[in-house]
């Protein structure tokens, strides 16, 4: 509920830009740690405390370390809030009895009953809502009216006139008094404050989940490396003096320290926590690493390359925070709405009493003054503070769950409006590194054939025999030494294995050396319709099999364009491959358009073409030169694992590669709006219910502690609506 709304100040948030703004009763924080208001980002300061502009309380940045800052702070909420609910539950059952025929409750007279109920009802408004009282305090030193502002005149009002008649009942007039005693409103202020506390708490737990999950992000990061010194000697040393070119042992087991590449070893890799594939990567010498992966079973040295701030853990942290500190285009519908809300509203307050004042029953005073408090209390835009940003931070926060990083906030709102998204295959869809898919030995056992292949290949640079080696080391296979290596450039290899002559390359190649591969062709016809290359192999003069090596589709793409179909959205494909190839991996997929054999350079001019046929375009791309489609597009959508390029020129970054970032965008926007609608109806409606428009017809009256009861669960409403994103499958 922390989220007010005021006046806007142009100038001064232009003034606050980018400056750590210190505001009155905030408290120092951890070294590092920054603070910053989600209603106005600009507002950054070392310490927690409250906006000066809006004065909710400002909220951790995200990746600083506020963990446990911001964990006191919504501890202190909670003491509050249970201090509130056990004090005001007593107050209300002896301020009700009477409404309820029981004129002494607990044999209390009015006069006494007057003072038990400043008793119960003190501490709750001054103790527990200290916080609410200062920031309607700022909100008048800062002259920035806000939700603030109506809740402390509300509570003010209610306890300063109750105050005055239990301390000096004899100021008011003899129609003021019943057996003696002046009718009181304690019981009013301390619900009033104790459910602001409740939507305060509630806020503050559901903004801060995201904030969690970074945090927890930075722990995946080990606090150590083994550093290998240039005598060869090994050293454990803070991660914090790990430079760029450092050699790093990590052994088995341990989460690699920073990203860089491998130099000596080989291993296997979990990186599940950047991938989402669960499989783990097989890694070799001139293989990259990225930092809080964990290492298998192997012993790897690598080189540091890109090290804290630098990593893409951090990178992706950093990414979360700033986005957290935007707002999307549509909270300035809410502000046009906001600018003059607070003085409206408090001119329909005084309105109100002077209506109930000069037109209402006996007695008068105490009409107009209920009225007015309850005009001022249900009209606090609590719900319509929320409405926006708690949903982008609660989406925010699903997205790095699920690997979906916004770079802001209107990328979230822009996202919504795509209807084609352009994807390039290679990296995108595919993992981007070719595989072996399929292996066939006829006359050999298939184990003993892939091994005695991938033994030949083991000394060949070419991308399609790395594939086969690690589709043999990925089978348990063990290589044996190969002799009398030969490669010819473009057809294939050859080489000797435990006295076998062994054959590897293309059908051409194998004929070359008498080799008839004529059983084979129908199969490899087969698997090259599958866009799959197809590699020949023999053994000492007889063909012995084939294989296929092909880049795989992720095992998430398949279920993401069905699902991007199924939102009405259009698919194009974009590939230096063949057209044969291209028609291929569409048909696999369901592509709607495969666009084959495109220059990295025509791929802006294609998104141009769809963007000037009307289409809103998004482009998703891994690569140095898919950057300028990716900035041109409305939104650019980045892979995670590819270049630093493409994830700069990107309004969205996917880190694990799966592309229905769409569908949580649509879920926000939808989100908001019901938010937004919830909130103004909310609005129109309780403002004249609790002025009394229907006590003319009805004799219906809206009580200040209702009027707070109800402006507490239209926030609450909104903060569990945002709720909802969390259980959005993607």
């Amino acid at each position: 509920m922390n989220k007010g709304l005021n006046h806007p100040q142009p100038s001064r948030a232009h003034d606050h830009q980018d400056e750590d703004v210190t505001a009155p009763g905030s408290r120092p924080a951890a070294e590092g740690v920054k603070w910053t208001c989600p209603m106005h980002p600009e507002i950054v300061q070392a310490s927690a405390g409250d906006c000066p502009i809006c004065g909710m309380a400002l909220v951790p940045v995200p990746g600083t370390g506020a963990g446990e800052d911001e964990d006191s702070e919504l501890a202190d909420l909670a003491r509050r809030l249970r201090v509130g609910i056990a004090l005001s539950i007593p107050l209300v059952a002896v301020a009700m009895a009477p409404m309820t025929g029981i004129h002494e409750p607990f044999g209390l007279q009015p006069r006494e009953r007057g003072w038990v109920e400043f008793l119960l009802g003190t501490p709750v408004v001054l103790w527990v809502g200290w916080p609410i009282l200062h920031k309607f305090w700022l909100s008048l030193a800062h002259r920035a009216l806000n939700m603030y502002t109506l809740i402390g005149l509300g509570v003010g009002f209610a306890y300063l006139f109750s105050l005055a008649a239990v301390l000096m009942p004899g100021w008011f007039p003899a129609g003021f008094r019943e057996h003696g005693a002046v009718g009181t409103y304690f019981e009013a202020a301390a619900v009033i404050v104790t459910l602001v506390t409740l939507g305060d708490f509630l806020q503050s737990r559901a903004m801060g989940q995201t904030s969690r999950a970074i945090q927890q992000l930075l722990k995946l990061a080990p606090n150590q490396a083994w550093r290998l010194n240039d005598d060869g000697m090994e050293e454990q040393v803070p991660l914090e003096v790990v430079a760029v070119g450092n050699r790093l042992r990590v052994k088995p087991g341990e989460k690699i320290p920073v990203d860089g590449t491998v130099l000596e070893g080989s291993s296997r890799v979990d990186e599940s926590m950047i991938t989402g594939e669960p499989v783990p990567v097989a890694k070799a010498t001139g293989d990259k690493v990225t930092g809080a992966t964990v290492n298998s079973n192997g012993s790897l040295v690598i080189r540091a390359e890109h090290v804290g701030a630098d990593t893409l853990l951090a990178r992706i942290v950093h990414m979360v925070g700033e986005a957290q500190r935007t707002r999307a285009p549509i909270q300035r519908f809410a502000d046009v709405i906001a600018a003059y809300f607070v003085q409206i509203v408090i001119a329909i307050a005084v309105m109100t009493a002077l209506a109930w004042w000069f037109l209402g029953p006996e007695p008068k005073f105490a009409y107009a003054f209920l009225n007015a408090v309850a005009v001022l209390i249900i009209a606090c835009p609590c719900a319509l503070g929320l409405a926006t940003p708690i949903s982008m931070t609660v989406a925010m926060g699903q997205g790095v769950k699920s690997g979906i990083l916004f770079r802001n906030a209107e990328a979230i709102e822009r996202m919504r409006d795509i209807d084609t998204v352009v994807v390039d295959k290679t990296g995108t869809l595919t993992l981007g590194r070719p595989a072996l898919t399929d292996f066939i030995a006829e006359g050999i056992a298939q184990d003993e054939a892939l091994a005695l292949v991938a033994g030949v290949e083991q000394l060949s640079e070419h991308p399609i025999g790395l594939a086969i080696v690690e589709g043999a080391k990925a089978r348990g296979l063990t290589t044996r030494p190969a002799e009398a290596f030969d490669a010819i450039n473009g057809l294939g290899v050859q080489a000797d294995i435990d006295g076998k002559h062994v054959l590897v390359g293309s059908r051409n190649f194998l004929s070359q050396h008498d080799v008839d591969t004529q059983a084979l062709e129908t199969r490899a016809e087969t698997w090259r319709k599958e866009s799959k290359t197809v590699v020949f192999f023999a053994v000492d003069g007889r063909a012995a099999g084939i294989a296929a090596v092909a880049d795989p589709v992720k095992n998430s793409t398949p279920e993401a364009i069905a699902t991007l179909r199924d939102l009405g959205v259009r698919i194009v494909m974009l590939t230096g491959d063949s057209q044969r190839t291209a028609d291929a991996v569409a048909r696999q997929l369901g592509i709607d358009e495969a666009l084959a054999e495109v220059l990295p350079e025509d791929k802006a001019g294609h998104v141009k073409r769809l963007q000037a046929a009307g289409r809103t375009v998004a482009m998703a791309g891994d690569g140095i030169n898919d950057a300028p489609a990716l900035a041109q597009a409305e939104v650019g959508i980045a892979m995670g694992t590819g270049t630093d390029v493409a994830m700069e020129s990107a309004g969205v970054t996917l880190v694990k590669g799966d592309l229905r970032a769409i569908v949580l965008s649509r879920a926000t926007m939808r989100n908001i709006r019901q938010n937004l609608a919830f909130a103004f109806g909310y609005n129109a409606l309780g403002i004249p219910l609790a002025a009394g428009v229907l006590y003319p017809a009805f004799g219906l009256l809206l009580s200040p502690m209702f009027a707070g009861a109800a402006m507490a669960m239209s926030s609450v409403s909104v903060v569990t609506n945002a709720l909802r994103l969390n259980r959005i499958k993607l």
